[in-house]
């Protein structure tokens, strides 16, 4: 795969799949629109797809929280004032946060769905005119959740099953177009998102633990591998598929526990 010369923009680039999905298309010769909260940590991770590009090519880097509408425009707008055009979005920016219907509160709802639909919804609506012109494609980041349900984390759930459907949907209004909308659906991942939605370290050693059982590999997955499936889909490669969500779970999706 050769993404020389493409534009990427990554929201969530900061940590976790997106900084290894950033790393892994600065190795394929990518420009990279690289956003995220924290400009320390993507100041890190520039730094390191910068040392990774055989182009020598140096990611630009625009903060922003894409909850934010003003951010989210601004993210845009600044990516197509630096390069120009926009080739490929990965939406990949999201939280988790536990509960039930029992306990779940409206504050707690309205932050997992703005974050995890509502920002990809807006920052997809504007970066859709500049894909159109590029004939280019869209990977958003969803999750087993959207194809499973698992008690427990009811918005996330909700927010992710949005997110599959928002990627049908796209792609069948996009296709003729010559734009590609696809997502990839990673099972648990080693990441920080679940200390970051309020698991203590104890807490989430039992859990990736547990997810030996409940993955039919034996193992969580690694945002290396999500990084893989997600360059894939958006290259060259994947040319004749759009509308699909794609299980990197190492067999959750698949399994039914008795």
């Amino acid at each position: 795969m050769n993404f020389a010369g493409k534009v990427i923009l990554i929201t969530g680039a900061s940590s976790g799949i997106g900084s290894a999905t950033a790393l892994n298309f600065a190795k394929l010769g990518a420009c990279l629109s690289l956003t995220g909260r924290k400009l320390e940590n993507l100041n890190e991770v520039a730094e390191k797809c910068k040392n990774a590009s055989n182009s020598g090519n140096v990611p630009f880097v625009v903060t922003g929280d894409v909850t934010n509408e003003k951010d989210t425009e601004k993210i845009l707008t600044e990516t197509i004032q630096k390069y120009g055009k926009l080739d490929i979005l990965i939406n990949n920016a999201g939280i988790i946060e536990t509960g039930t219907i029992e306990n779940t509160s409206l504050d707690q709802f309205d932050r997992v769905m703005n974050t995890n639909i509502r920002s990809i919804y807006h920052l997809t609506m504007l970066a859709v005119p500049h894909l159109i012109a590029s004939k280019g494609n869209i990977v958003n980041v969803s999750s087993v959740n959207g194809i499973r349900s698992f008690p427990g984390v009811l918005a996330y759930n909700i927010s992710k099953a949005s997110v599959d459907q928002f990627t049908r949907c796209t792609a069948l209004e996009l296709a003729a177009k010559g734009v590609r909308v696809n997502c990839v659906n990673p099972g648990v991942t080693v990441t920080n998102l679940h200390k970051r939605g309020g698991m203590d370290e104890e807490t989430y050693k039992k859990f990736l633990e547990h997810s030996k059982t409940t993955h039919a590999m034996g193992r969580p997955g690694t945002v290396d591998e999500l990084a893989s499936a997600i360059a894939f889909l958006a290259s060259d490669g994947a040319s004749f598929i759009t509308g699909a969500s794609l299980p990197v779970d190492g067999g959750r999706h698949a399994m039914c526990p008795r």
